[in-house]
């Protein structure tokens, strides 16, 4: 595929992303009644089944990255250029802010609306940590094993990740800077912002080398003579 194309697929898959995360959260806020589960529960199932459909559609495209820690994760692994990753990761980032912008207009909320809600503190960063390296590591692990299972193991993988982590798992650079633009059930203070980056790509740093050590072929040497 052409850059163009990916870099589209990369915008527009990034831009149902957050659409799907800011709305569904906004819906489920709406209809709770003030049951906090209930609305995690609303925000959680619509998000895993979006990601599902956006990387088995855009996949063939663009690889379906939508992150740029996932995106960061392919560079190291040279199997993206610099130039090119650079350029998927301002595709992600727009494509996330103008999501969240197009919830709120469905929704009649401020297109702009800052988050004022605190996620900081070691026990998020921590959580962040934890849901960012098994999301690289799944992504990882999966190709190697089984490549059309990526989009299942991925959605499912962050339904999960929703409910096990502290942080409800935003495990994504551009969905975290999109994020800060709501002031609604998913939404981040802009403040906080920059530390989740920091842990979320330092995560897939480290959950690249990881993996790439544990799903490395062996060399196996045969003595002759």
């Amino acid at each position: 595929m052409t850059l163009e194309r990916r870099l589209v697929a990369e915008w527009l898959g990034t831009f149902s992303l957050l659409a799907t995360v800011i709305g569904s959260g906004i819906m489920a806020e709406r209809l709770a009644d003030g049951n906090v589960a209930i609305a995690l529960l609303g925000n959680t199932i619509p998000t895993g089944a979006i990601l599902v459909v956006l990387i088995t559609v855009f996949g063939p495209i663009s690889g379906a990255h939508f992150n740029p820690a996932v995106t960061l994760s392919f560079w190291l692994r040279r199997e993206i250029g610099g130039r090119d990753a650079g350029l998927y990761v301002l595709a992600q980032i727009f494509g996330g802010i103008i999501g969240v912008f197009a919830a709120h207009v469905m929704f009649d909320n401020p297109i702009i609306d800052p988050s004022t809600t605190a996620r900081t503190g070691l026990g998020q960063w921590a959580g962040e940590f934890v849901a960012t390296f098994g999301l690289v590591g799944t992504i990882l692990a999966c190709l190697k094993a089984q490549p059309k299972a990526v989009p299942m193991a991925v959605g499912l993988y962050i339904t999960a990740a929703y409910w096990f982590t502290s942080s409800t798992s935003f495990a994504n650079p551009a969905v975290t800077i999109a994020r800060g633009f709501s002031d609604t059930f998913a939404g981040i203070a802009p403040a906080d912002v920059a530390a989740f980056i920091a842990v979320q790509l330092m995560a897939a740093m480290l959950a690249t080398y990881f993996f790439g050590w544990l799903l490395r072929d062996e060399k196996i040497v045969v003595a002759k003579g």
